[in-house]
């Protein structure tokens, strides 16, 4: 990543939180250093699933985030199996897979990412089936569909696992649930990151043009330490020779 970019997003993340910390927008003490789990997450989950997309899915992924937690309650409430993330992707097995017919406990409480190791078991990416709908967190997003995390990269790393395993093609439909002040005028973005087709806030539904470039790993950007941290990418890599 350039200096001048690595500066512009994280600018731009300083003055998203900043807002969101300004008009008291967010659950916790601040937004900052987070994925906001801003007011309104639960209106924005229902907004998602008036969604054609939604009401279509049998299975989605979503970021084990705490605001995308109303999603994940909602999916499994509706039938849906939610496939969500090792956090940080920091096991061989990298995803879990919620299936609602298995569960002991209700949506709400599976929903919590705390829970979801004592109720199912993480997966490879072979083991998992092609995703409908994928949800991202995001700190700032623009009406084209480029959206940033908090830096560290995992959701784009899923992605691109997930699409050069099929699992994710033009098909499916990435969404990210957001705060109407992470909605902002541009995002700056890289290759490597993953663009939505829609974006929800409580207030609205934004449908971004497309079409979105395929996700894929970015050897060449991907640092050292990154690699050795996600045995998933060590695995690959290896295959690679």
């Amino acid at each position: 990543m350039g200096l001048s970019q690595d500066r512009d997003k994280a600018e731009l993340r300083e003055r998203v939180w900043t807002a969101l910390d300004a008009a008291s927008a967010v659950e916790d003490d601040t937004a900052h250093g987070r994925i906001p789990a801003f007011h309104g997450a639960e209106t924005a989950a229902h907004r998602l699933a008036d969604l054609p997309a939604w009401h279509a899915a049998k299975i989605v992924k979503v970021v084990p985030d705490t605001p995308q937690e109303p999603v994940r309650a909602l999916a499994l409430s509706q039938g849906k199996t939610v496939y969500m993330a090792v956090p940080r992707l920091a096991a061989a097995a990298p995803f879990y897979v919620l299936d609602p017919a298995r569960l002991t406990v209700s949506p709400a409480v599976a929903a919590n990412r705390r829970q979801v190791p004592n109720l199912t078991t993480a997966v490879d990416v072979d083991q998992l089936a092609p995703v409908d709908v994928v949800v991202l967190g995001s700190v700032a997003v623009d009406r084209t569909g480029a959206r940033i995390g908090k830096g560290a990269g995992y959701s784009d790393i899923e992605a691109a696992l997930l699409t050069e395993a099929g699992l994710i093609s033009e098909r499916t439909v990435i969404v990210t649930t957001v705060h109407r002040l992470q909605v902002v005028d541009q995002v700056p973005t890289e290759a490597h990151d993953v663009k939505v087709d829609v974006i929800v806030t409580p207030e609205e539904v934004i449908m971004c043009p497309g079409p979105r470039t395929p996700a894929r790993i970015r050897w060449e950007d991907l640092p050292e330490d990154k690699i050795a941290a996600i045995p998933a990418l060590a695995l690959r890599r290896a295959q690679r020779g």
